[in-house]
């Protein structure tokens, strides 16, 4: 993922702080009924409060008044999650196959569906006024937030500034801290309900603050760009405006699969035919999986049907339809793979070694043809 709405690389993947340890020890309280992991909560840190306190000797050369830094930095601190995540990211590449088994599975269309049809007005509202397909709109929703089931829960000062401290990339997230500090200053916010993701990404479409700066729009009128709201309108209509800014041409499609189409992400599998504002989505997230994994699902939402090319056999000669049997076996004969949905991760390969070591076999945790007809 190249340097564009999220602004730095998530991979396949988009979530002055007090030195006094008082508010450490409140924020702990506070991030317990919030269910973050522990690392996720803030610990001491010297070396970051002194950054912390540097920061806020310069915050007003960025425009920034004291009580946004008092405000925006209470109860706050280092997360050493947040690094963690941050140094241990790779570049892992899933196919194409289980990248659209997950983009376009049976649940995210069905949430999909339902999710368009409750706002369906404001989405096609949005779709006049950008000239943004309304599907597309609602698309993004689905892959970045699960239709706002998942917008993050992790305070952004906290986030931003974390990263800013580690020094890795510094000076972008500073520049991220800023930004977040001003939405708060300006008022669309309260510093307490400033959440988002590990890294800073916020609200249903998941913008980092300083696309919030650059494209955060209020649509209901009540005077505040409100992307984390119960109600999507604002979230969704930065989205548009978002995708209308970067190029999206009214009327034109994302693209299609095509027999004849020219891109072929996977070798071997479906080929689709893009457009210009293909491009316009990967302005979003810089991935081909992605901007497809988004047109398909739009697709879906809009009522059509699954891809019609199939994919070849992975790595270990398994079709899909392979995969999901063997899920099937295993947790049948007790070894639960939690889901058969033809993509095997950690918990399937966990079973696979836990089925292989019950059967004195050797423990790879790999799948194969063979193990398949042994179940």
């Amino acid at each position: 993922m190249t340097i564009t709405r999220r602004t730095f690389a998530l991979t396949l993947g988009a979530f002055g702080l007090s030195a006094c340890r008082g508010t450490i020890a409140q924020t702990t309280s506070r991030s317990k009924s919030t269910g973050l992991a522990p690392d996720m909560r803030p610990q001491p840190n010297a070396g970051y409060d002194a950054w912390v306190a540097s920061f806020k000797n310069r915050a007003s050369g960025y425009g920034l008044s004291s009580a946004t830094i008092a405000a925006g930095f209470r109860g706050t601190g280092y997360l050493p999650g947040v690094v963690k995540r941050d140094r241990n990211q790779t570049e892992f590449k899933r196919s194409l196959e289980d990248y659209l088994s997950i983009a376009a599975s049976d649940e995210r269309v069905s949430k999909g569906r339902a999710a368009f049809a409750r706002h369906r007005s404001t989405l096609n509202a949005l779709e006049t006024k950008y000239g943004v397909d309304a599907t597309i709109i609602c698309a993004i929703w689905g892959l970045e937030s699960q239709f706002g089931e998942r917008k993050g829960n992790i305070p952004v000062i906290s986030s931003t500034s974390t990263l800013a401290f580690d020094g890795r990339r510094g000076a972008f997230f500073e520049k991220q801290l800023v930004a977040a500090l001003k939405i708060i200053q300006n008022g669309d916010i309260t510093a307490d309900r400033l959440l988002g993701s590990w890294a800073g990404a916020m609200g249903h479409t998941q913008f980092m603050p300083t696309s919030y700066a650059g494209f955060a729009v209020d649509f209901t009128g009540d005077g505040r760009r409100d992307i984390w709201s119960a109600d999507p309108s604002d979230a969704l209509a930065s989205t548009a405006a978002y995708l209308q800014r970067n190029g999206w041409s009214r009327g034109v499609r994302w693209g299609a699969e095509s027999s004849s189409g020219t891109l072929q992400p996977q070798p071997g599998g479906p080929k689709f035919s893009t457009t210009g504002n293909f491009r316009t989505i990967k302005r979003y997230n810089n991935s081909d999986a992605y901007a497809i994994g988004i047109g398909h699902l739009s697709d879906r939402i809009g009522g059509a049907g699954p891809l019609r090319g199939s994919f070849p056999p992975d790595e270990f000669g398994l079709t899909k339809n392979d995969r999901i049997a063997l899920q099937k076996r295993l947790t049948s004969r007790g070894f639960d793979t939690v889901g058969a949905d033809g993509i095997l991760g950690k918990k399937s390969r966990a079973a696979i070694s836990d089925y292989q070591r019950s059967k004195g076999l050797e423990v790879t945790g790999r799948p194969s043809q063979a193990l398949l007809r042994g179940l």
